[in-house]
This record gives structure tokens, sequence and C-alpha cells, in this order.
């Protein structure tokens, strides 16, 4: 049954929020926040803290306000984990104070419901993968049929990857679970795999082909085209901690490529209702170096955009029992600004900036902005803007730091919006 969250302001009935979908949403003075405070409100922040929602679930983490952030009267500790609400909860930041509600939603005939806008087509075939009954569940496969399980090559938060043989065709392929946190409820299940069908669609040289996913219980399962050379993190790693211009930029073009290419792709989908559609373009989310596979021979290697989508549509999904802002730290070293803002509407420009992110990664060995230890991975991408690249690394190229700098830039109207125009942009600062 879908569900709906309401938050509404003591005082201001009539500027409720009502959320019926997986998004976040900062409480604060700022004017980008989505619950927006009035600026007298001297005893908010302009970021005070930061809502996790996935109705009925909601999550409400404090940024390390001055004044604090206050649920029933208890206030919060700073940071992650932060605290889970249920309907009739009180929030106060500052004098303001928000009441939650939590709702069955209420469906039309013929209304395909919240989810209907999401790019997710028809679940794709289900792997011929079944676990025996005593692996049922277990990260570590043995017994699959129609695949022979070679070796682990890594595990991460959410499942495990292994290489596997097709005992028909004899290939190499990789084979990753996911393994959902508590039972899972057959829409969600189904949605995911409509989502992931959409992954399964692209089709690149710079993008990790996906053969096919199922399900069998609570444990997702998918095939992979199997990258040899490991990551990018892995390669990086083997070099000492850092990579010379000439390869780091040609890395970063053939990920560009294939961005380029799943931002505009034309992905066909069909609704929850039936109906049809051809919606154009994919947003990763989640680039980082170790999303980056290598493949070919290590003189020339190819690099391949891996998981597109793939962790977005899982957590989004409910399965992986994280809340989206406690997940973050998995990944903040390469997130724009604009992405802890707007989760739910997360444009190209997100890959761009992290894309740029992992390029400045590879050059100097440190992420584009500091992370002191003591500090909260969400409020430094808020507040902290980044190192300039030269500070880092001074015998770079001027052109190439400009170049870099201003793409990390995380304003409207500065940094290149497509990948193509970023891809021109560091041809010519070479």
């Amino acid at each position: 049954m879908p569900f709906s969250v309401t938050l509404t302001l003591r005082g201001a009935p009539a500027a409720a929020r009502v959320f019926g979908r997986r998004t976040t949403c900062l409480v604060g003075r700022a004017a980008e926040c989505g619950i927006r405070l009035a600026p007298t409100e001297t005893r908010t922040s302009r970021h005070h803290c930061v809502l996790d929602v996935d109705p009925p679930q909601l999550r409400v983490r404090d940024l390390g306000s001055r004044n604090g952030t206050y649920v029933n009267g208890e206030r919060l500790r700073p940071g992650p984990p932060g605290r889970h609400l249920s309907d009739g909860d009180e929030i106060r930041v500052g004098r303001a104070v928000l009441r939650v509600a939590v709702h069955a939603a209420e469906r039309m005939a013929g209304d395909p419901g919240p989810d209907a806008d999401a790019r997710t087509p028809d679940p794709v075939e289900a792997l011929h993968v079944l676990l025996d009954a005593a692996g049922a569940g277990a990260p570590e496969l043995t017994g699959i049929r129609g695949y022979q399980v070679l070796q682990e090559l890594g595990r991460g938060g959410q499942g495990v990857v292994h290489l596997a043989r097709h005992e028909e065709t004899g290939e190499l392929l990789a084979l990753k679970t996911l393994s959902a946190h508590g039972a899972v409820d057959p829409s969600a299940r189904e949605g995911f795999l409509r989502e992931f069908a959409c992954t399964r669609a692209l089709r690149h040289p710079n993008i990790v082909a996906f053969h096919g996913a199922g399900a069998h219980g609570s444990t997702f399962y998918f095939t992979c085209e199997f990258c040899r050379l490991g990551s990018v993190a892995d390669l990086v790693a083997r070099s000492g901690g850092r990579l010379d211009v000439d390869r780091a930029v040609g890395i970063t073009l053939q990920v560009l490529r294939g961005l380029h290419y799943a931002h505009t792709a034309q992905v066909p989908v069909r609704h929850a209702d039936g109906s049809s559609a051809l919606y154009r373009g994919l947003v990763h989310r989640d680039i980082k170096p170790q999303n980056l596979l290598l493949t070919g021979t290590r003189e020339n290697p190819a690099v391949k955009v891996a998981d597109f989508g793939l962790s977005k549509a899982f957590d989004s999904a409910g399965l992986s029992g994280h809340t989206l802002t406690g997940a973050l730290g998995g990944s903040p070293a390469f997130m724009p600004r604009g992405q802890v803002l707007d989760f739910k509407y997360a444009l190209p420009e997100v890959d761009l900036w992290a894309t740029t992110a992992c390029l400045y990664w590879m050059l100097t060995g440190s992420p584009p902005r500091d992370f002191p230890s003591d500090a909260d991975p969400v409020t430094v991408v808020l507040h902290r803007p980044p190192v300039p690249v030269r500070d880092r690394l001074p015998t770079l190229p001027p052109r190439l730091a400009a170049a870099i700098d201003t793409a990390l830039v995380d304003e409207p109207g500065i940094a290149p919006t497509t990948a193509a125009d970023l891809a021109e942009v560091f041809r010519r600062a070479l």
C-alpha cells in the first residue's frame, strides 16, 4: 500500500509539505532548503537539519546546528545516525515546530501511483539461478543453477561480487548479489527490477553491460560483463597513489563518453499502469573510482562505468535498510553539493561533478574537499568548497587546473552542463 508523509509547520497549516516518494529535504533558513524558515528565526541555522523521507519511513538528522534539533522535546546528537520518526512526532528547530503525519495514500482508479513517473519498464527476464535450500539468502553462493561460481571478487555494504562461468557458453561473468534488509515487499521487488531494466537497456563500449537479473526471497542476482583489470581505484593503488596527467585525463574522457551516451539515450519504459513511453537519459548518481572498471590490456585499458543506477534503485526501493542520509558516508568525497540538496531530481550535472572529482583524485591522491575525522560528511559537502587543485599539486598545468576548478564550481551557469562539453574542455586544456 502506498504511503505519504506530511510535515506541517505549527501555525501555518497551509504551508504543509507532502512527500509521496523517496527524497531528502533540508530544513533551515537558506534559500535552497526544502522547508525554509523565516530569516527572522535567528535560533535556526541556515542548514539546520536534514530529513530522509521514504514513505512511510522518516528520519531526521541534525547538521551540527548551534541550538540543536529536538524530537518530542529531546535534543538529537549531531550527525548520523539521526532518529526515526513516527506519526504524531514533533520536530523543533529554533522556535519552529513541525508535526509529522503518516498516511496511507488513497489511489483513484486508473492512477498509476507515486512511482508512475519513474523510468521503469517491465522487469527483465529473471536469471535461471536458484540457491539450493542450504544456501538460500547466503552471501557466499554455492549451487547456482546454470553458473559455476569460481571465486569472490569483492564485497561491499550491500552485497558480494563473484566471478562465474556460464555453464552453457563458457563465458566469464561477474555475478552480483544484493541482500535486502528484511522481508521484501512484492511491489518493492517489482519496482526495483523494472528500474534495473533501464540499466540493462544501456549498450556502450564505456558502460558495463548488464545481462540479466532475478530475485529469490530477499536476495537479488545480476550478471554483468566481467572487467578483469579491476577498478580505477585499484589502478591508482598499484601506481603509488597517483596517475600522470595523460593517463588520468584519458580515463576521464572515456568515462565522459559513456556518460554522454547514458545521459542522452532513449530508454523505452512501461509504467505501472501499463502505459508506455520513451524517456531520454539516465543519471548514475554514484560515480567514484570504485565504479570505474577496466578491461582489455594493461597498456591500453578500456574504462567502463559500472552499477549505473543500481545502488540508487536498490536504496530508493527501501531494500537496503540504509537511510539515504546515513548511506552518504559511502561516497561523499565525490558528491556535489547539489545532490545533497536535491537527491530525487539529480540531473546529469551531478555525474559531471563526480567525474571531475575522480580526475582530481587520480591526479592528487585526495578528494576535492577535506573531510576532517570529527566532521559530519553531509555538513562538509554542504559548506566546504573544493580545495583548488594546484594547492594539492602545484606542478599541474595551469590550463588543466583551471578547467578542473571551474568544473567543480557547484553553482548553476558556471560549470559545463553536458558530458560532451566537459570532455571538450579537458581536451583543450591539455
